[in-house]
């Protein structure tokens, strides 16, 4: 006999938070291996990294550090990397969560909606390319190639950018997700009393 039952918060929440990794973990796949295929000799990289774990962090606040550190480990087994990169895109994408305390006191709602929409994500980004390169500094890279971490990717930002502008114009997939389904019942009830 088939229950029609509602998912509970975590269900939500978990479901959400594995098909946002799925996402990312397809799109850094494919861009990583585009790039070595199309333009194999391109010093620039792009990732979707810092789009998608922006949305998480949206939608989730703190939750989005797994997909930070998600993204960096997909980059990395994709490219065939050795331990010491895995420590460097993991961790330093890690950096990112500082992000989250200023997302959270000025709030959400007015990031999404305000000005800061844009810059949110940016800074994100920011925070993993400075994460990466103060882990690299830490494992003994020269100070000099750190400088990498943020010009090799800095079409990155432009794809960031573009992933929030989009994201924020499709109904509920740059909000947060507690005001998002809150939003959703009240305009379900005021409908239900329209009729």
């Amino acid at each position: 006999m088939y229950m029609n039952r509602q998912r509970t918060w975590q269900e939500y929440r978990t479901i959400d938070l594995a098909i946002l990794g799925a996402i990312l973990a397809v799109c850094e796949f494919l861009t990583v291996k585009a790039a070595n295929i199309w333009f194999p000799a391109q010093p620039y990289t792009v990732s979707l990294a810092a789009a998608v774990t922006s949305i998480v962090y949206m939608r989730w606040g703190w939750w989005g550090a797994l997909h930070a550190v998600l993204s960096g480990f997909v980059f990395c087994a994709t490219v065939g990397a050795e331990l010491r990169s895995y420590l460097i895109y993991c961790l330093g994408n890690l950096l990112s969560v500082l992000a989250v305390p200023v997302l959270l006191k000025i709030g959400k709602e007015k990031v999404r909606t305000g000005s800061l929409a844009l810059v949110f994500p940016a800074a994100v980004l920011l925070l993993m390319q400075a994460g990466r390169a103060l882990v690299a500094l830490a494992t003994g890279a020269p100070a000099r190639s750190c400088v990498g971490f943020f010009t090799t990717d800095s079409i990155s930002m432009l794809f960031t950018i573009v992933v929030i502008w989009i994201a924020r114009r499709l109904d509920g997939v740059y909000e947060d997700q507690k005001h998002y389904l809150l939003r959703l019942s009240e305009k379900e009830n005021a409908e239900k009393e329209g009729h």
